[in-house]
């Protein structure tokens, strides 16, 4: 079994983690490929010592691989998306930050919820991913156009709104006036647009949702469209410039620039460990608290 490792490293809670994840790996003759710059990483903070095969790209990824574990919070899973792309292999996130929906499992069942990985008794769900392009064309956007989140636009150096008109299957919906127009995935329902008054989803329903941010007419509210919607925005304001942002990755766009957004043709596939579900997450880390039955 051959497994690619990428991660992130928060002092003091990902040491642990990490020692366990190579320890348990090792100890089951997994083949362990790691992501060239947190290899070095580990390697300065005297983590590891041996050497490792080293990833850099999508284009080492493929089917040789069962999985690629991502070490960090849900920022760092979708930041291995990006390694992932379009190869197909299944991303499982191991959380070392607080709340994960994307990095599930914890540090206290590192060992038992890997045995399922070792044991291939997992499965995967498929996550939607919306592309970008831009006319004019923005450098910024050509090689990673795409989110797993969500893509967000948003106000640059001002404290003005900015005017976001959006067309859904090229017919005219709104002009939002706001500091932005979040264009949510289900996965990226618990993320920011959540934060702005948008609605959760669960993973595999297949819509989307548009939510404003901080809307000059509070009669604009989240709204759930169909995922195979092609989303056109042109966004106008004072400032030359505003923000488009996929998911962690920001770039600036100038003021009347078209943007068109619709799903890939491709999905993330995400490691289902059983009993690690959807509903779990939600139940324990973001409405009621702890689960209460007996």
């Amino acid at each position: 079994m051959k497994i690619a490792i990428y991660g992130q490293y928060y002092q003091n809670s990902t040491e642990p983690i990490i020692k366990d994840i190579f320890s348990f790996l090792t100890s089951n003759n997994v083949e362990i490929v790691i992501e060239e710059n947190f290899l070095q990483m580990l390697y300065e903070k005297q983590l590891v010592k041996k050497d490792y095969k080293t990833f850099s790209s999508s284009t080492i990824l493929d089917n040789s691989f069962e999985m690629l574990i991502s070490i960090g919070g849900d920022g760092t899973v979708l930041r291995s998306a990006a390694l992932v792309r379009n190869s197909g292999v299944p991303l499982l996130g191991i959380n070392a930050g607080r709340l994960g929906f994307l990095a599930k499992v914890q540090k206290e069942n590192i060992d038992g919820l890997l045995q399922y990985v070792i044991d291939q008794n997992y499965t995967t769900s498929e996550r939607t991913l919306l592309g970008l392009t831009s006319e004019p064309n923005n450098e910024a956007f050509k090689e990673l156009n795409f989110a797993m989140n969500e893509v967000t636009v948003s106000r640059k150096d001002t404290t003005s709104m900015i005017t976001v008109e959006t067309y859904l299957n090229n017919e005219y919906l709104n002009s939002y006036w706001a500091d932005g127009l979040i264009i949510s995935t289900p996965t990226g329902s618990t993320g920011y647009s959540l934060s702005c008054g948008g609605p959760i989803l669960t993973p595999d329903v297949k819509s989307l949702v548009i939510t404003p941010i901080a809307p000059h007419n509070l009669t604009a509210r989240p709204l759930v469209i169909p995922d195979d919607t092609e989303i056109t925005l042109r966004v106008t304001g004072r400032e030359d410039q505003y923000l488009v942002s996929l998911d962690s990755r920001i770039s600036s766009v100038k003021n009347e620039s078209i943007l068109k957004i619709k799903k890939t043709d491709y999905k993330i596939k995400m490691v289902e460990i059983p009993g690690e579900t959807f509903l779990k997450t939600l139940r324990n880390k973001l409405l009621w608290g702890e689960d209460k039955r007996n």
